[in-house]
Formats: C-alpha cells, structure tokens, sequence
C-alpha cells in the first residue's frame, strides 16, 4: 500500500514537473536558440616599428595595463639623429641657393633695364643720323653742302645702325640670362621643397623610434628584448584594448531564421562560473565560417555529404557591466538568444545582414 502511495507520488511529481518545464518551454524556450560554440573576442592591436634598428630599451612588460600615449619601446635613434642633421643642412643648402638666384636675377632685372636705356639711346642717335643722311643729301643735290660731308653723315648713319644693333644683342643676352636665372630659381625651390620634405621625414623617423602605445590596454605576447634588431612591420607585441571586447557566437544555419540584429542574448560566462552577461546581436557574418577558413570546402564533388554550416553572430555586451571590463579574448561562453519578437512572422532565412538594430520587427 506504502509502495502505491509513494508511486502515485512521484509520478504526480513527474507529471507536474513535466508540466512546469512545458510549460515553461511553450511560453519562452521554444523561443530561445543557443549555442556553446562561442568566444570572447577582440580588436587586438599589434605593435610593429616603423623604422629598422636595434632596440634600446622596452619600457613595458608582459600582462602591464597602459595608457594611450605611454611609450613601449625604443630604438637606438643615433642613425636617425645624423640623418636629421643631413637633411637640415641640404635644407640650409637649398635655401642658400634660393638667395643666391635671387640675388643674381635682381641684378640681371637691373641690367635688362639699363640695356633698354642703351638701347633707347642707339635708337635715338639712329634717327638723328638718318635725318642728318636724308638733309645733307638734300643740300648735296643743291650743291649747298660738299659731297664729303654727304659720305660723313652717311658713314655715321651706319655706325648708328651697327650701335643700334650691338646693344639689341645685349639686351637679348641680359634678357635670356634673366630667363635662365628665372628658371635656376626655380630649380632651386624645387630644390628646397625636396629637402623640405626629406627633412619632414627624417623628423617623423626619429619620432617613430619612440613606440608609444595607440590606445589604452594591457600589453600581451611581447616578443621583443632589448638589443634585439628589429625591421619596419614586424611584431613585437600585442596590445589588448580594455573595454574592447565582445564575443562571437556561431550557430548553427538552422537556428538563423528567426535572428536579427538587437535581439536580446543572455551570455553566460564559464570563466565567472555560470555568470550572466546581458547584450544584443549588432551583426551577422557575410558568409558562413567555412567559407572564411584558409581551404574553403569545394562540395561540387562526388562524393558529397552535406554537414550543417556555422555562421558567426557578433554580439555587442552591455557597457555598464563591471563583468565586461574582466572579461579577456579567448573566452569560452555559452550564448541564448531570444527570438520571441520574431516567432509570430513567417520565418524566412533572411539573416538581417547589414541591417541596423531592431530591422525586421
């Protein structure tokens, strides 16, 4: 009798506790998809000189939270600190020669104008000789004048010509130096903006041999040592921005139809031991993750077996939680996304990519 009471209990108990967790799948679980395929992510920063040489000091160490601006590291700067002189002083050069040009050209301006006035004057001594040719053969037709003052006057008429044309030459002359000294001129602030540049860039060079931190974060996976030669773009650490983080969830392409971008996620933290973190989905992958791997899968094959797809979901974490700031990339989480807005719509596989928050309801 004991026996039959104890199993109508339990199986009271069973038929309630089924009921309740129907229930409770009927009103909110059938509408929540979730996954454990998903990670705390990043925007790792990597850290990389722009210039070559050896490194004087490393100024940080591994796990040391930085600020923006604080200097990481630094590389021996005495090659720099010479080409800096270099290029200061083809810069003095350029200029000098700038002042030299224009000098020169100011003086040649000046003699262009005083050959002008010279040949104003041959011009004019020209045609007082052409009317003294013209009034004495005037008077040695009449017999007034003698045939010898005739000659005189016609002989100093081609004197005049011959001034005339010795000073056109050279006002040509002073006149193509002034273009030649026009053009040195220019040539030489040509001259001077080119060292103007490469003094510009020998400055920005001995200012990247100070490698200061972009943002603020924690300093990871240093690699570099003191004395260590190290070559423009190579790695040296990484660089965690604090704050920065958001985790990437990939489920699978079944459970997509009815997720958009600012559905609700709970996230759960197994570093935190069960802790939950509120966010929203803020976007969807273009492309399934095989597709991204280095050997994309080829299914045009014969022999094909079909195998559900990932795709990444990002999902935005809830700034104003102090679990956010403790959480780093790598990460394992699990990920329940509620899709209750979207379960009284026709379901089609329209991922919302691309769409802002909310798009879709």
């Amino acid at each position: 009798m004991i026996r039959k009471i104890l199993l109508s209990i339990l199986l009271v108990a069973a038929l309630a506790a089924g009921s309740y967790w129907g229930w409770g799948w009927w009103q909110h679980g059938r509408f929540v998809e979730s996954t454990d395929n998903a990670y705390v992510e990043a925007n790792l920063t990597v850290i990389a000189p722009k210039v070559a040489g050896y490194v004087a000091e490393v100024a940080v160490a591994e796990n040391q939270g930085v600020k923006a601006g604080d200097v990481l590291a630094v590389i021996d700067d005495s090659d720099y600190r010479i080409r800096l002189a270099q290029a200061e002083a083809k810069l003095a050069t350029a200029r000098a020669g700038i002042q030299s040009a224009e000098t020169r050209l100011t003086l040649n301006v000046n003699l262009v104008a005083e050959a002008q006035a010279v040949v104003a004057a041959a011009e004019a001594d020209l045609a007082h000789a052409l009317l003294e040719v013209n009034r004495y053969r005037s008077l040695s037709e009449q017999n007034i004048a003698s045939r010898q003052r005739y000659d005189t006057a016609q002989t100093d008429h081609r004197k005049a010509v011959a001034a005339r044309d010795r000073v056109r030459a050279a006002l040509a002359s002073q006149v193509g130096q002034v273009q030649l000294l026009t053009a040195q001129r220019r040539e030489a602030e040509a001259q001077a903006m080119e060292a103007q540049a490469a003094l510009a860039a020998a400055k920005l060079d001995l200012d990247n041999t100070t490698i200061r931190a972009p943002a603020d974060g924690i300093v990871g996976n240093r690699s570099v040592q003191t004395g260590q030669y190290v070559r423009p773009g190579a790695q040296m650490m990484v660089l965690v921005p604090t704050g920065s983080t958001y985790v990437v969830a990939n489920f699978k392409e079944t459970q997509l139809a009815r997720m958009r971008p600012g559905q609700a996620v709970a996230v759960t933290v197994d570093a935190f031991r069960g802790a939950r973190l509120a966010g929203h989905i803020e976007s969807f992958a273009p492309a399934s993750g095989a597709k991204f791997s280095l050997l994309p899968p080829e299914n045009a094959t014969g022999n094909f077996t079909k195998i559900v797809q990932r795709v990444p979901v990002r999902i935005r974490l809830a700034d104003d939680d102090p679990l956010v700031r403790r959480l780093v990339p790598g990460l394992s989480v699990e990920v329940a996304v509620d899709t209750r807005a979207e379960a009284a719509k026709v379901a089609t596989p329209n991922f919302g990519i691309g769409a802002p928050a909310g798009a879709g309801r």
